[in-house]
């Protein structure tokens, strides 16, 4: 994570930099690192004072003070970049001495023994009934590593008190407390670390600043924590830009297709795969304040399936609430469930009676949009593992039963990617009119292997629209997915805008655009804020031959 680490002023010629450095000043600008410049002078301030005036038309002088702006560092920063660094290196060791606290209460501790069973077959019963114990002791010391970073973060006192999942967890938790062991004694060893970074939070005021830094803690605390669980859901979360183009494409369209606004009752809109909930607080940012809390009360759904960004997208979501209607209130439309377990016949009774009605009311709920960056790993980084991705009975049968029976491919495991049964799940979820947006992996434009998966959106939807944004590793290896790669991993990335609309006089009408190869991830989020909503994007209309390949016969090869 970058912390806001100085502002550059930039003046033309017809600016009086002397006049505009005292406006900005009593603006309220921070002169802690700011650099004012017009096209042949520049002024840095640095901590409240002129650190250096000079000429810019002299070279040295040039290189002189953006080498003093770019290497200044503000106290917050040190200690934020010693802080994640420190807490991440001290994670595998707190969460092995919880574990074992954990391990020797279930053998002497009655209390925690029957909490600790209930609690196990509810998160059994919710999101997966082949978790082990192991797996659910992890989601505890996940919660007591990282509640008081993310409570503080959001200053919501009341959300233990009166979060479904979260007032559970604490049953359990309490029945340690107890008797001997003390959280905050425990973490006593964090505090500086713990401090730092909720220090750091308090510098992020923006809303693209706290979700940036809301991700970014996150991920270098899970990717350390549980590598493993990283690896099989595809912990990868959804650059701002992105979300913002998505958001705002989804509201255009609506509007264009169908006459409607995110705002109006009756549009409910769902994020399937959560994460930090960017997504929903996203769209709560483009509905309109008096359709607020209606749409918040009742028709904005999402779910999540791994205990800590479930937690983490609850306060997220409370509050952006909070911050625009100015009360609390729980967010009842997030389901801590499997989204692919939503598709079989039956479900057991979800964690509690709470969660499980949300499911309910969510599953009798018409859909009209679907959002989401859906998981994007098709199987884990070592085969050897025993990390395989869960099988669904009944959402497994309709990928075979549509993407696999009208391919010609060969080789047809690629199918059983997450990221294909998410766009399987959102075709059926939607309703009869309605839009699907997704970030997700680009195999499916132009590898032989998804030729009826192909073949079904054009079919499922009246019109698709989809940005390639490139970043495969595999296929070129002149890129890298650190800089090329939006999410900088391995594997391309598109963005997908599917409308069905079946008054429609043709359907499958099929756009495409696709970002320079070798434009770095910077230049496409910029060229997303460019254009800011779909219909700002230079679309060619894609013809399918018969085979349903949409990018030509050079491209449609399996790697």
């Amino acid at each position: 994570l970058t912390l806001q680490h100085g502002l550059w002023e930039a003046k033309d010629t017809s600016d009086d930099l002397q006049f505009e450095i005292k406006k900005k000043s009593a603006a309220g600008y921070p002169l802690t690192n700011i650099l004012f410049q017009s096209p042949d002078r520049a002024v840095l301030y640095q901590d409240n004072l002129i650190k250096l005036d000079c000429d810019l038309t002299k070279p040295e002088a040039l290189i002189e003070i953006l080498d003093l702006f770019f290497e200044h560092r503000q106290p917050h920063e040190q200690d934020w970049e010693e802080a994640v660094t420190k807490f991440a290196e001290k994670i595998p060791e707190l969460a092995g001495g919880v574990t074992k606290i954990l391990e020797a209460e279930d053998k002497k501790n009655p209390a925690f023994r029957e909490n600790f069973q209930s609690f196990a077959e509810l998160c059994r019963q919710s999101i997966n009934p082949d978790l082990t114990d192991d797996a659910i002791r992890k989601m505890l010391v996940q919660h007591l590593l990282t509640e008081r970073i993310f409570r503080k973060v959001f200053n919501n006192q009341e959300f233990l008190s009166r979060n479904v999942i979260a007032a559970e967890i604490e049953k359990v938790i309490r029945s340690i407390t107890a008797r001997h062991f003390s959280r905050d004694e425990f973490l006593k060893p964090l505090d500086r670390f713990y401090t730092a970074i909720e220090k750091a939070a308090e510098s992020q005021t923006g809303y693209t600043e706290k979700q940036h830094f809301l991700n970014a803690v996150y991920e270098k605390f899970f990717q350390r924590f549980d590598t493993k669980q990283a690896d099989t859901h595809g912990i990868v979360y959804t650059p701002q830009p992105i979300v913002d183009f998505m958001v705002r494409s989804v509201e255009e369209i609506l509007h264009a297709e169908f006459g409607k606004s995110l705002s109006d009752s009756g549009v409910h809109i769902l994020d399937p795969f959560t994460g930090t909930g960017n997504f929903i607080t996203r769209i709560m940012r483009e509905i309109k304040r008096g359709s607020l809390k209606q749409k918040y009360a009742e028709e904005l759904h999402c779910n999540e399936i791994m205990l800590l960004p479930y937690y983490i997208a609850s306060m997220n979501i409370e509050h952006a609430y909070m911050e625009k209607v100015h009360e609390y209130r729980p967010f009842e439309g997030i389901c801590l469930v499997d989204t692919f377990e939503l598709a079989e016949a039956t479900q057991a009774t979800l964690f509690t009676t709470e969660n499980t009605e949300r499911v309910k009311r969510q599953k009798a709920s018409k859909i009209t949009v679907v959002i989401a960056n859906p998981p994007y790993n098709a199987k884990q980084d070592d085969e050897r593992d025993a990390n395989k991705n869960r099988i669904y009975k009944n959402l497994d049968s309709r990928v075979k039963e549509t993407y696999t029976a009208n391919s010609v491919a060969r080789l047809r495991s690629k199918l059983g990617d997450p990221y294909v049964k998410a766009f399987r799940w959102a075709s059926d979820r939607v309703g009869k009119q309605g839009i699907v947006a997704y970030i997700s992996n680009n195999s499916f434009l132009e590898q032989v292997a998804f030729d009826g998966m192909r073949f079904h959106l054009a079919r499922d939807f009246s019109k698709i629209f989809i940005i390639d944004l490139g970043g495969n590793v595999r296929k070129n290896t002149k890129l890298s997915g650190t800089t090329h790669n939006v999410f900088g991993i391995q594997v391309g990335v598109c963005i997908s805008l599917l409308i069905r609309d079946p008054e429609q006089h043709e359907q499958g009408k099929i756009f495409y655009a696709r970002m320079t190869e070798d434009w770095r991830r910077g230049q496409k989020e910029q060229q997303l804020l460019k254009w800011g909503t779909a219909s700002s994007v230079p679309w060619e209309e894609i013809k399918p031959d018969g085979r349903s390949r949409w990018l030509g016969e050079d491209n449609a090869v399996d790697w």
